[in-house]
């Protein structure tokens, strides 16, 4: 059983309980409408950050409610100031060994891809990974995301690819938009070349494969990138199975060894009909409006019910499908970055024969799932998942491991040299050959 709040606290600033009130409304959602209360009963400490609501401000709160949210360990949620930009530290880097390895600098041009970064405050890096451990939320260095510790330090000391020293004083930055790119190219006069960096636009998606479904049905080799993909919804990807599969008619239920449970508390089905219908209203795709509108009437149907199974035999029909002509091999490239629906991309097609996996295991975050988005007077959001998957009940999560790929290749900095998962993905394709 859940402990119960103290609600008895000492006289406060006006702003202090307009806080007080959106953090009580959080903690009930994540006892009673996240999907994994039941599994992570006990694993928060909510009195612990009630305690600390005095004298805030927007950016304390937020940082506060992120980090009681960390005691869930669900990247599925998260917590944002609708009216302020959240910052950023303005480029990207990954840990190899005891140092941070800068991937890409969008934002602050005093820095370099391929420059390292030795220390923060004049602390090594091993260090400050113990310090926020739970932030990194692993130990395995090539999964761990750093650019939100940045944002912490003062100075970083650098060690530039040339070999020169320097300290750079750390600033924070607007994050400039996210773009999504779908695109196909031509490699070589047999290989294909697809990138997709998330599964939101299904519109978009549909019509590129549409578009070159000639290319698809004729080229022998075909790399998939998945590397970046912020995830979106399966629905999205639906259209692509066909071209990546063999043997006439294929049905993905005979691989799925999982049921989702969708808990369809009063609040979780109002958020989700609200988030599906304003989806409907960008959609233009009747198969996929059609599958929506199924949905949603599911979940009406069972509104104030709890966990159930939801019956959408309808939907499971596109499980179903006839393969087309497409490519021979087909080489989908992974890593830590692919998540949510990407997860999904990358699990269902490793059950064809003709796909191999090669990079890094992907993100991993569908145990839970399905989120819904909890906003207060247009000022914060609450993001979190209301679906479970059975496979944590089974002790099968994947949680903190991701999708494996079926070839592994370690992230090293000489992946800022040159491609290296596309190069192997192309000795692959050409081995046997």
């Amino acid at each position: 059983m859940r402990k119960q709040i103290n609600s008895s606290m000492p006289v406060r600033q006006e702003s202090d309980e307009i806080y007080l009130d959106v953090f009580r409304d959080i903690i009930e959602i994540m006892h009673h409408d996240y999907a994994g209360y039941e599994d992570k009963a006990e694993w928060d400490q909510p009195e612990f950050y009630l305690d600390q609501i005095h004298e805030m401000d927007d950016r304390k709160f937020v940082d506060l409610v992120q980090s009681y949210l960390l005691d869930f360990n669900d990247l599925h949620t998260g917590f944002t100031d609708l009216l302020n930009t959240k910052k950023d530290i303005g480029f990207t880097v990954r840990r190899f060994e005891n140092r941070l390895y800068v991937t890409s600098s969008s934002n602050e041009k005093r820095i370099n891809t391929g420059d390292q970064i030795v220390a923060l405050d004049g602390i090594g890096i091993a260090q400050i990974a113990k310090k926020y451990a739970k932030e990194l939320r692993t130990t395995i260095q090539e999964r761990q995301k750093w650019e939100p510790i940045l944002l912490r330090f003062a100075k970083a000391e650098i060690e530039t690819k040339q070999g020169d020293q320097a300290s750079l004083a750390l600033r924070s930055y607007e994050p400039i938009p996210y773009k999504a790119e779908y695109s196909i190219q031509e490699l070589q006069k047999d290989l294909l070349y697809m990138k997709i960096t998330d599964f939101m636009n299904h519109d978009a998606i549909g019509q590129l494969i549409r578009h070159n479904e000639d290319k698809l049905s004729t080229y022998p080799f075909l790399i998939i990138d998945v590397r970046l993909n912020r995830g979106g919804s399966d629905l999205a990807y639906f259209e692509l199975l066909p071209y990546l599969f063999n043997g006439g008619k294929v049905d993905l239920r005979d691989f799925l060894n999982e049921t989702a449970l969708t808990n369809c508390t009063e609040r979780n089905v109002k958020l989700r009909i609200q988030m599906l219908e304003e989806a409907l209203a960008s959609i233009q795709d009747e198969e996929t409006r059609h599958q929506i509108k199924m949905i949603i009437r599911e979940l009406d149907h069972h509104r104030g019910e709890g966990f159930v199974e939801l019956n959408l035999s309808e939907l499971e029909e596109d499980l179903v499908f006839e393969t087309k002509a497409g490519p021979e091999k087909v080489i989908i490239l992974s890593d830590v970055f692919c998540g949510s629906s990407g997860d999904s991309f990358v699990e269902t097609c490793k059950h064809s024969s003709k796909v191999t996996v090669l990079g890094r295991p992907t993100l991993g975050m569908n145990d839970y799932a399905n989120v819904a988005f909890k906003e207060w007077n247009n000022r914060f959001q609450l993001m979190y998942p209301t679906s479970k998957s059975s496979r944590v009940d089974q002790g099968k999560g994947m949680s903190e491991k991701g999708i494996q790929p079926d070839k592994y290749v370690r992230w090293t900095p000489s992946h800022l040299k040159e491609d290296v998962d596309l190069i192997m993905a192309v000795r692959e394709l050409y081995k046997e050959k």
